[in-house]
């Protein structure tokens, strides 16, 4: 299996091709760069490139692999805009997974013994005291779909149960878990979903069609609804 796979949810950019060489072997060729903006004009570029390096060309995929968000609301439009138009383009079929799900693999990978059976809970900041939250009592799979919440409600859905939180927002919300008499362990404050982990998850993941953006809140910017404004536009 030849596996195309890539993230512009968040504040980085990866690309991860996977596949089997002639000994059976899986081989890997990745590629991650930390930037705020330009997603769009970086990813295609960036896909080429490790698939040059892989020696494959794009006939050969058998499978494309996407996060659909929760995330920033451009990169993840960015993201699923390009699978759609490579499926399209070579007829391989496209799976995707939570931004969030893919962090919960390379948490699972980094803290190794370290978790000792607790449950993994990836929180992500949404801003203005809100998360993006899924948990996963055992890796890889998740006790319910990513949902947007407050911080308090966050720590009320972990509850009392021996837990590890990860993510930009694992201290928002282990600070209310504590207020409210849980505890938990807040680890990799700066984790960001990587195409690595996704690749390794595509093999498990059904096709997804259509492939759609999981959005859990409206955008920040919104068009002006002032008529003086609106007609001031060109």
């Amino acid at each position: 299996m030849k596996i195309l796979a890539f993230d512009s949810s968040l504040g980085a950019l990866s690309v991860a091709v996977r596949w089997r060489g002639g000994d059976g072997a899986w081989l890997l060729r990745e590629a991650q760069e930390v930037r705020a903006r330009g997603h769009a004009e970086r990813l295609l570029p960036m896909i080429c490139e490790r698939m040059g390096e892989a020696g494959l060309s794009f006939g050969e995929l058998d499978r494309i692999a996407v996060t659909i968000g929760p995330g920033g609301f451009t990169g993840v439009r960015v993201g699923v805009a390009a699978a759609r138009a490579l499926a399209l383009a070579t007829g391989a079929p496209t799976v995707a997974a939570s931004s969030l799900a893919v962090m919960a693999q390379q948490s699972g990978e980094e803290l190794g013994p370290q978790r000792r059976g607790r449950v993994l809970a990836v929180a992500l900041d949404a801003r203005h005291g809100s998360v993006y939250l899924q948990l996963f009592p055992c890796a890889p799979h998740a006790a319910g779909p990513p949902q947007l919440l407050t911080a308090a409600a966050a720590a009320q859905l972990i509850g009392r149960q021996p837990a590890i939180i990860v993510g930009s927002g694992a201290v928002l919300v282990g600070q209310a878990l504590g207020a409210c008499g849980g505890e938990a362990e807040t680890m990799l404050p700066d984790l960001l979903p990587s195409a690595r982990a996704l690749a390794l998850l595509a093999t498990e993941l059904a096709p997804t069609h259509p492939l759609r953006p999981l959005y859990l809140k409206p955008p920040d910017a919104k068009p002006p609804t002032d008529p003086v404004l609106i007609r001031g536009c060109p």
